[in-house]
């Protein structure tokens, strides 16, 4: 009866350099199987070159690297690539590479699907199967990396937990994929290139605070009132604005960060002068700056963007007010790879390479 191998990046260093003490090998061994792992990405084992045949062949009998595929990847006419990763057990997730003259960002998924409603994300369509391990929420980050060398001449400079699913609810893997991404003897990114971006759960929100994270906070707001709020996020139900207040303030006494809110402007739901006073009044008492952000429409929501009026209204109250603001227009909406639009939709829309 065949008996199932580990997936060998479940082990930290010091459990390959056990391994190996073990077997009566150098325990030395373990640290450049880690730096395949993680540093190189080396997916199979007869890739480790300064390992020896019989070490390879060792490594084999007990273990399995579960990585992912680029099944489909899309181009769209602004550059943006969209991938459709297919993940070891043949469910499937979405990441995005954004270009910009100067840099190129990683937008990366967390879970497959979302656990939560915001009535404006096609995401939130999909049933949650779900969560990301920590080894496959890196990989997006590599496989983009290595799209971000070979399109754009360039490193991946940033990368943001802005794709499927709500990276807090998938809390211990998000964490343990920044750690390798932002190890030294991995992909060695600097935290500060890192924004994770939650809809806001206070609990887990003060419990990075308490975990010293190094990277930034996003939150995604889009209310500043509590009835408005529960109406397009109704999971707000459960976390009150008061009390993600709190947890953001405590965050901010923490971390020294600004917190970004992004914040989309819809007609007849948020484009009143108390809507926009009341984000003002918020920003005012929590050290932050405001992303407006183009409305990108979904199959399952009639929501329309506000009038360039309403959304100019905005800008003037916060720069009035001395907040930071600024709009952002979509990237990659003629592949559905804008924000909110990620809900494993393979179309025959811009360049497709299967098994990239």
């Amino acid at each position: 009866m065949e008996t199932t191998k580990k997936d060998i990046r479940a082990l930290s260093k010091e459990e390959l350099q056990d391994f190996f003490k073990a077997n009566d090998l150098p325990s030395f061994r373990g640290g450049q199987v880690y730096q395949w792992l993680w540093q190189k990405g080396v997916h199979d084992f007869d890739l480790m070159t300064n390992l020896s045949l019989e070490h390879r062949a060792l490594l084999k009998t007990h273990f399995e690297i579960k990585h992912i595929n680029i099944d489909v990847q899309q181009r769209s006419k602004d550059g943006t690539i969209k991938n459709a990763v297919k993940l070891h057990d043949n469910l499937v997730v979405e990441s995005v590479l954004i270009p910009t003259a100067k840099r190129t960002t990683a937008c990366v998924s967390s879970q497959v699907g979302c656990s939560l409603d915001c009535t404006f994300c096609a995401t939130a369509a999909l049933k949650r199967m779900r969560n990301l391990n920590a080894d496959e929420i890196y990989d997006q980050v590599v496989a983009m990396d290595q799209q971000s060398k070979l399109y754009f001449q360039r490193p991946l400079s940033n990368i943001v937990f802005m794709g499927m699913g709500e990276p807090l609810m998938n809390y211990k893997n998000v964490l343990g994929a920044i750690q390798k991404i932002t190890d030294t003897e991995a992909l060695a990114m600097s935290p500060k290139r890192i924004t994770l971006s939650t809809s806001g759960i206070p609990k887990m929100i003060r419990k990075m605070a308490d975990d010293q994270v190094k990277f930034g906070l996003a939150v995604s707001l889009h209310s500043a009132r509590q009835e408005v709020r529960e109406k397009i996020m109704p999971f707000a139900t459960k976390f009150p604005l008061q009390e993600l207040k709190d947890a953001l303030m405590h965050w901010h006494s923490k971390i020294k960060k600004q917190i970004t809110f992004e914040y989309v402007v819809w007609e007849g739901i948020n484009d009143q002068k108390e809507d926009i006073q009341s984000l003002v009044t918020l920003c005012k008492q929590i050290p932050s700056k405001v992303n407006l952000i183009q409305y990108n429409p979904i199959d399952t929501a009639s929501m329309k963007q506000a009038s360039p009026e309403v959304i100019e209204a905005y800008i003037q109250a916060l720069t009035q007010n001395r907040i930071k603001v600024t709009y952002r227009r979509s990237r990659g909406e003629d592949i559905a790879a804008a924000c909110g639009q990620l809900a494993n939709k393979i179309d025959a829309i811009g360049k497709e390479v299967r098994n990239a």
